[in-house]
Order: structure tokens, then sequence, then C-alpha cells
């Protein structure tokens, strides 16, 4: 059986390059503009808080720099900002997200410098936003994202690390033209282990998601949209270095843990977490950046996001489930 998200997983290659094509330029002229930016703010919901958290830590890992991420409706609700020298990038794949659109208002409102990334260049929060980056993938439609979340992301780094000037930056910024060929690759190369991955946990209904840096974002991803709307499992994710403030005390024999590991300094929690998992039992699940690609670590978020893309495709499948239908979301109001 192949679904729509099976055609969607197969144009990421390609609409990562004609967005770097079609508004690398006017990324670059972005970075520059929010050079002199005194606080940066991403905000997002769902897929697009998860790119937020991991351009966050990325940058982090590297410069010392005040940036926060927030929900769209709790930066609407409970931020205060009397500084107005502030940037504000909301990434709404449909820039219509009521949440993330409301935040872009209140931040006009205080006169902030407003960026969306968003993959609809008619929507409400493209025309509102003082600028606008259009990742072009054309229509999507499964619920969990996938080729807007790979856009949307190397739009995240590309204005992000764009904004300086040294050996770091560069490396990063070249790293990441390399990244369509890395995905074409990895489509091919990932599609029959992780079939085959998700067809023996396919009678699970719970997994816990673990990584540090910038994959606690891709964990974030994995647990709230591509396995709990995309597959219809149970799942929780956390950073690494919290595996010993709670799931420690919850971890048993035979529950899955799904670890995402790059040799950041943070890893070595997850190798820690790893180990004490085994020696409990527990089905280890562990997607190693140095397995898939000699890129840089800090391009991890998309390269792992590929196999994990096809384990949630085919566990969702082999549960009886569509992976880009949904049963409330855009349905239902609450």
């Amino acid at each position: 059986m192949k679904y729509k998200m099976y055609d969607e997983l197969m144009e990421q290659p390609e609409s990562l390059r004609r967005t770097m094509k079609l508004e690398g330029e006017h990324m670059d002229s972005i970075s520059s503009d929010m050079v002199d930016c005194r606080h940066i703010y991403l905000v997002g919901c769902g897929s697009s808080l998860s790119t937020c958290y991991s351009a966050r830590d990325a940058l982090c890992m590297n410069y010392e720099t005040a940036i926060t991420v927030m929900t769209g409706y709790e930066f609407y609700y409970h931020q205060k900002i009397s500084n107005r020298d502030s940037a504000v990038i909301f990434t709404s794949q449909s820039g219509e997200t009521a949440d993330t659109l409301a935040a872009l208002r209140k931040a006009n409102e205080l006169g902030l410098k407003t960026i969306t990334v968003t993959n609809e260049p008619e929507s409400s929060m493209a025309s509102e936003s003082s600028e606008a980056v259009i990742t072009r993938c054309g229509h999507e439609e499964a619920i969990l994202g996938t080729k807007t979340y790979m856009t949307q992301l190397m739009s995240l780094y590309r204005i992000l690390f764009g904004m300086y000037r040294d050996e770091m930056a560069e490396g990063v910024l070249l790293e990441l033209e390399r990244l369509p060929v890395e995905i074409e690759r990895l489509l091919k190369d990932t599609r029959d282990q992780c079939r085959d991955l998700a067809e023996e946990y396919s009678g699970e209904e719970i997994f816990y998601c673990m990584g540090s840096g910038p994959n606690y974002g891709l964990a974030y991803k994995l647990a709230m949209t591509m396995l709990m709307e995309g597959a219809l499992k149970h799942a929780c994710p956390l950073y690494s270095g919290e595996f010993r403030h709670g799931l420690i005390e919850r971890v048993e024999a035979g529950v899955p843990v799904i670890f995402l590991e790059a040799g950041f300094p943070g890893d070595e929690l997850t190798s820690r977490a790893i180990a004490f998992c085994e020696k409990l039992g527990a089905r280890n699940i562990v997607f190693r950046m140095s397995d898939y690609s000699d890129l840089e670590s800090i391009l991890s978020p998309f390269i792992l996001a590929v196999p994990l893309e096809w384990f949630v495709y085919y566990l969702a499948h082999y549960s009886g489930e569509d992976p880009g239908s949904t049963r409330h979301i855009g349905k239902v109001r609450y």
C-alpha cells in the first residue's frame, strides 16, 4: 500500500534544492538585518516547534546568543517584551496556524521585526510579516510534515548561522548545500531496514524518544507529530539528561526507547541511558548519525529524520493506519 506521504518523502531533496535556489539570497539578507537584534524569538507549534528547538540548540552550542523558543499561544499570552530591538521568526507549514498567527499579530503590534517561514505564499502569516521565506515544497498533505520540516529547518539554520562570519558558520552553510544529495541517498538506503524494524515494533503502543542538543527537537517531532499523529502511538520526548529525572523509574523490560545519538557532548548522557536500558532489558532502538552520514553532527536532525520517517511510515502501515491522515486535527474545534 502506497500512501500520499510516500510521494512527499521522495520530494524532500528537490524541495530543499528549490528553496535554497529561490530563497537563498533573501535569507542572507534577513541574516544581515538581524545581526544587531538584541533578542531573537523562535515561535511555532507541532512539527514547526521542533525545528525551532533544533535550530536554537544548534546555535547555542556554538554561540552565546539571546534566543528563546516559544509556542504561539505562550508567546501571545505570557511573553512580556519591553525591548523593541528584537526579532521574531515564526514557523508554520500552512501560514494559518491560529496560535502562531495570533503571536505574529502581537509582535507586529509591538513593532518587532517579524519573519515568517511558511510553505504557503498567499497565507495570512506570509502577508502580515515584515519578511516571508517561502519553502518551495508544493502542497503537503501528510499531517506529520516531511518536506516542509526539512526546508523549514534548513531555512532556520541558514538564517541563524548566516548572522555570523566565522569558520564555524561558514562550514555549516557549506554543509547545508550537501543536504539534497545526502537526503536522496538516505531515502534509498534506509527504507528496507526501517520497514523491517517497523514491522517488528508494530504491536507496541508506547515509545519514549530521547536526544541531546539539536536532536532533542527531532525527538520532540518524533514523539509529538510522527508517532502520536502519524502512527497513533503513545509517545513521550525528553532530553537525554532528563532520563534520570522520571523515565529512569518507569522504563522496564520490553519497553521501546528510541535514542538519537550524534556524538554531541551531551550524548555522554545518551550513552549512559542506553547502557542502563540495556541492563533492564528495554527494547532499545538507536539511531546514530555516524551510521548514516559523514556530515557535521550539527546537521543530524536532518539526517536522522529520514530513517525515522520511514520507520513511522511503515509503523503506521503495519498498525492499520494511514500515516498522513488525522482523526481530529483540522476537523474539530476545541
